[in-house]
């Protein structure tokens, strides 16, 4: 896959993006799918949800644009990767519209990680039985943590710019095209939503966004270690504040004896913020950490 092609894609999605964010939040808005402040929100006015389907709808249609008319990867990985990851969206935009019961988002969210590892990936071959374990758990786990640092301003969406670009180059690197092609996409189309969404956002991504993205980055790690397995640590190294963040919340929280479904407003970067750090600094905080996890990245994948 030509780096023009990534490119190409990484723009066209910005542009797209920042118009179809913008028709998305006055629809929601006539509508009502707003989220609305409460004890455990970090905002305080009425807000509308579910940006987030601007950069599910670019980021696969732009796969299957691509795929139909210069195919880059088998019909069947194609369809591993985005069946279980539309099927996310869909519960996940149903929950932001009307409200799903927990259980049935967890099933979709693991029997969706169960097929990837499945059909993606060989982590089997690599740490054995094991390694199907931890690829289900990886990326079950990712799609929940995910959403649960989608709470403040901007923080998500610039994550994901990171994560994507730094997808796009390992792909093109790599020659993953479909790793390459996602990350570019995803990229752009967050950047287009990012314009939306920062500080003071007028639009929210929603869980149709953020399990999204959790979901995507997930599997792309688990298709792209069968390629190289030094990509697996890679993943999480682009998404280390993440995924430590989520880590050291739930650890707290468990041994605490709370309920770990429940919302709650215990992350490091909710801290932040309720120690007078605004939206905005506590984003560039995790947007800094995360370019530092992209730079780490480059250099260990640049030196073989």
């Amino acid at each position: 896959m030509s780096l023009a092609l990534l490119l190409s894609s990484f723009v066209i999605a910005a542009l797209l993006s920042t118009a179809f964010v913008e028709l998305i939040r006055v629809w929601t808005h006539h509508r009502q799918i707003l989220d609305h402040p409460g004890h455990r929100s970090s905002h305080t006015q009425p807000t509308p949800r579910g940006g987030g389907i601007a950069i599910v709808a670019l980021t696969l249609f732009g796969l299957a644009f691509v795929q139909i008319f210069r195919p880059f990867t088998s019909w069947t990985t194609f369809a591993a990767f985005t069946i279980p990851a539309l099927a996310i969206a869909i519960v996940s935009w149903i929950d932001d519209i009307r409200g799903t019961p927990a259980s049935l988002r967890f099933a979709i969210h693991l029997g969706a990680a169960i097929c990837a590892v499945i059909w993606l990936g060989r982590l089997q071959q690599i740490l054995g039985i094991a390694g199907i374990a931890i690829a289900i758990v990886w990326i079950a786990g990712l799609t929940n943590a995910y959403n649960f640092m989608d709470g403040i301003d901007g923080i998500a969406g610039l994550q994901a710019v990171i994560a994507g670009a730094a997808w796009a180059f390992l792909g093109f690197r790599f020659a993953i095209p479909l790793a390459g092609l996602t990350g570019a996409l995803i990229a752009g189309a967050s950047l287009g939503f990012l314009i939306h969404n920062w500080s003071p956002a007028r639009i929210f991504m929603g869980d149709v966004g953020s399990a999204f993205l959790g979901f995507t980055f997930a599997a792309i790690t688990v298709l792209a270690a069968e390629r190289d397995p030094r990509l697996a640590v890679c993943g999480v190294l682009l998404l280390w504040p993440f995924v430590l963040d989520t880590t050291i919340t739930l650890i707290r929280r468990a041994l605490r004896g709370e309920r770990l479904h429940e919302a709650h407003r215990s992350h490091l970067y909710q801290r932040l913020n309720q120690r007078g750090w605004s939206h905005a600094q506590v984003s560039m905080l995790y947007g800094a950490l995360g370019l530092i996890g992209a730079g780490a990245v480059f250099v260990w994948t640049g030196n073989s």
